[in-house]
């Protein structure tokens, strides 16, 4: 188990355009760095030079091969957990975007995963969209670093709630929603967050 505490994990809530802010957040030993980013060069760089066990990024990165939907999305649906199709007029642009990313940090040598923050909060029964209680929920799992120097905006949860995705991830306790061919969303086992030990 201290192995994986020594990993570092980037989340990453992708916005659809460089124009919007970018939510960025660096998991080290329990502490948290977050931040926005615009560019992808920006992402890109900032990601890969932390020098990751593993990228989350809350964003499709793969389109269905016919249709709106992956089988990923289908399933996700019929668990419970709705996210939007990757062929939605509003989330192409999103999906393309994050394909260019991931692809770029792959041929850098690193890993990373598709996750949902939504449906991560709602697995580990937290509030989905209230951020001051979800910033103090990550207080009480231990948290160190921005959750717990200043008030983190929601792009910035989001890519805190990601990161928490690779971390539960790297410790084998999330399931893989999908299929190799369109590839997997990654959403934690249902608990209840109170029982996480980080």
């Amino acid at each position: 188990m201290s192995e994986i505490k020594e990993n570092v994990i980037i989340g990453i809530d992708l916005a659809g355009t460089p124009k919007n802010p970018t939510g960025w957040a660096l998991w080290k030993n329990k502490t948290i760095f977050a931040c926005h980013l615009h560019s992808n060069n920006e992402i890109i760089r900032n990601s890969t030079t932390q020098k990751p066990t593993l990228i989350a990024i809350d964003a499709p990165l793969s389109l269905p091969a016919k249709g709106m939907m992956r089988k990923a999305d289908l399933q996700m649906h019929k668990l419970g957990y709705p996210v939007f199709p990757p062929r939605f007029p509003a989330m192409e642009k999103l999906t393309i975007r994050a394909m260019e990313i991931s692809q770029k940090i792959i041929k850098d040598g690193f890993d990373i995963i598709e996750v949902h923050p939504t449906s991560t909060r709602k697995a580990l029964k937290m509030p989905r969209k209230d951020w001051n209680k979800m910033q103090k929920i990550f207080l009480n799992m231990g948290l160190e670093g921005d959750v717990k120097n200043r008030k983190l905006s929601p792009h910035e949860l989001d890519a805190v709630t990601a990161a928490l995705t690779g971390y539960l991830h790297l410790n084998r306790k999330t399931q893989s929603i999908g299929n190799a061919k369109e590839g997997y969303i990654i959403i934690p086992l249902e608990s209840d967050w109170r029982h996480i030990q980080l």
